[in-house]
């Protein structure tokens, strides 16, 4: 039933997979899909791609999610109006010139406590789904569509490590956002690297539990992005790099 995917525009490939098997009468109302880890893994995807589908699966009515439960086609009819915390961020975001601001400021605002509570709360699922984001990061750092796709599931997977469902939700809505502004700062000189380092931060403050050092870990990260976001935005590469002799351990 599930192909793999090979194309660009990942998510909307996955949407029109589930579209013509509920088309077609392979999936019906009431049935299940696979979880999210697996469902990714039967396509060859992202986490974070497979999300974003069952987003937009969501928006369309043909599928409901219920914590704890898992994600259930519908038979359409009880779709609902649903406003975009996506959309209303990028009207917010036109005309600015230096980066992406508002989303960063947005960022710096939520994620340093969504990394803190997750020190607090993180399962070892969610330490496994860590450590995979960041071992696929340090092997696909020339690979801009690996690396960024597994920077999005690292987030995410401290958002899910928070145990908040409204946090998640969140944190979704801004998934396609925060691509878009991977994409843009990927080739500032470093800035793989410089992430890469405060990944692993984050990482061990998780691991250690510890919820200050995940939020101050997870702070000077953001504030790193916002740099690079800026040296983007004038078009130089960045002569900065990982402090020497800086101990990083996953």
């Amino acid at each position: 039933m599930y192909k793999v995917i090979r194309t660009s525009r990942l998510y909307e490939q996955i949407v029109q997979q589930i579209e013509e098997s509920v088309l077609n009468g392979s999936l019906k109302p009431g049935d299940q899909l696979p979880a999210e880890r697996d469902l990714a893994q039967r396509l060859g995807v992202s986490r974070t791609a497979v999300r974003e589908a069952v987003k937009t699966l969501r928006e369309k009515g043909l599928v409901e999610a219920y914590s704890g439960r898992g994600t259930f086609i519908t038979d359409g009819t009880s779709q609902a109006a649903r406003q975009s915390f996506d959309l209303m961020v990028k009207i917010g975001q036109q005309g600015q010139q230096q980066g992406s601001p508002h989303l960063v400021e947005l960022r710096l605002v939520l994620e340093p406590g969504i990394a803190a509570m997750a020190a607090e709360r993180v399962t070892d699922e969610d330490l496994a789904a860590m450590r995979e984001a960041v071992a696929v990061m340090d092997r696909s750092q020339k690979n801009a569509e690996a690396y960024i796709e597994a920077d999005l599931d690292f987030h995410l997977a401290l958002a899910e490590a928070a145990a908040n469902p409204l946090i998640l939700s969140l944190i979704d809505s801004i998934v396609g956002l925060l691509r878009k502004e991977r994409i843009r700062i990927f080739k500032v000189e470093g800035g793989p690297q410089r992430s890469q380092f405060h990944h692993k931060r984050i990482l061990e403050a998780v691991q250690r539990r510890d919820p200050e050092m995940a939020r101050c870990a997870m702070r000077a990260h953001l504030e790193q992005v916002r740099e690079d976001s800026r040296i983007s935005s004038r078009g130089k590469p960045s002569v900065e790099h990982t402090p020497a002799g800086s101990k990083i351990s996953a």
